[in-house]
């Protein structure tokens, strides 16, 4: 049986991270261990965090250099054969996520499996606005700035230690960065599963405004280049349609 990991990055999330403590606590997957990494927040997170603590394999709450630096410091304490990340403020779409993945990736002996997202308003959870579908995903459409959904990205242990751990001198796509190097660098067997894993609130740094996007596409150019993928700001300008087609096929 696969064990996995489940690693979530807090800073300042009283209001969100409770449902997402519970959703992971929910889950029927018999070995899985919970690490939370709250980087020394000053609004309640830590009291809500211990709250949930007997579900809680890990806790560290101390300052960090960013999210990717909280990133890694869940990576090195994660013991799981399959490693994912959920947000702080998102949460499984089902108790039985973690089993279907583990079941599935062993089932047809995978390196990556791909699931999709919800997003959502916060005052309508029950609203899908935008279905993130990672099945659209190809190596070959990274240099488009296209890549699976990380919230429902579940990868085995065994890639990080041979690809390494995030790049902490980028502010937002460090992420996309991991999964550039990663599928440039490795043979990785993958499957996209075409359901919803993941449900998500609208928002979050990447999508905080048109500076946020000018520096996550800065960063993507970066990203592409450090990893021998050849792109261009029109190439990346390529995957906003698709996402336009994402809020109408909803």
């Amino acid at each position: 049986m696969l064990k996995i990991s489940v690693i979530t990055v807090a800073f300042n999330a009283a209001d969100t991270i409770e449902k997402t403590l519970a959703s992971v606590a929910s889950q029927d997957h018999p070995a899985l261990e919970h690490i939370v990494i709250d980087g020394d927040s000053t609004d309640g997170t830590l009291e809500v965090i211990k709250r949930h603590g007997q579900h809680i394999a890990c806790l560290i709450s101390e300052p960090d250099r960013g999210i990717y630096d909280a990133m890694n410091k869940g990576l090195k304490l994660a013991s799981g054969d399959v490693l994912c990340f959920l947000n702080a403020d998102d949460f499984y779409a089902s108790p039985c996520v973690i089993s279907r993945v583990a079941d599935e990736m062993e089932k047809f002996k995978l390196d990556a499996l791909l699931g999709d997202i919800a997003f959502f308003h916060p005052a309508h959870p029950e609203q899908i606005i935008r279905r993130y579908n990672s099945g659209a995903f190809r190596p070959d459409r990274l240099a488009y700035g296209w890549m699976p959904a990380h919230p429902a990205f579940f990868l085995k242990r065994a890639i990080y230690e041979r690809v390494g751990q995030f790049k902490t001198d980028y502010t937002i796509a460090g992420d996309f960065e991991f999964i550039a190097r990663a599928f440039s660098k490795v043979s990785i067997h993958y499957r996209c599963f075409p359901e919803i894993l993941v449900k998500m609130r609208l928002g979050g740094i990447s999508n905080a405004g048109i500076r946020s996007r000018l520096l996550l596409n800065r960063e993507i150019l970066r990203a592409c280049r450090e990893n021998g993928l050849k792109t261009s700001v029109w190439k990346l300008s390529l995957r906003y349609p698709i996402k336009l087609l994402e809020l109408f096929r909803r």
